[in-house]
């Protein structure tokens, strides 16, 4: 899901650049920044739930191994 939570972050900061060049209304510039404020602490969530689910998923079934991406 972390990837739908990027793409959708990403479309509300090209529509909100966009919207800016083309001097739209103010209105829908503050719906794009809302759309990005409001997407970024869900994305948040599923990265911790997502570490915790593999930090789980590693202690319950030994033959799965925790690799660090970085």
């Amino acid at each position: 899901m972390v990837p739908f939570a990027l793409g959708g972050i990403a479309i509300f900061v090209v529509a909100g650049v966009i919207l800016l060049l083309t001097g739209a209304r103010d209105s829908w510039l503050w719906t794009c920044l809302a759309g990005v404020i409001c997407g970024i602490p869900g994305l948040i969530t599923m990265l911790v739930h997502d570490a915790h689910r593999r930090t789980r998923r590693a202690l319950t079934h030994p033959e799965f191994t925790v690799t660090d991406p970085a």
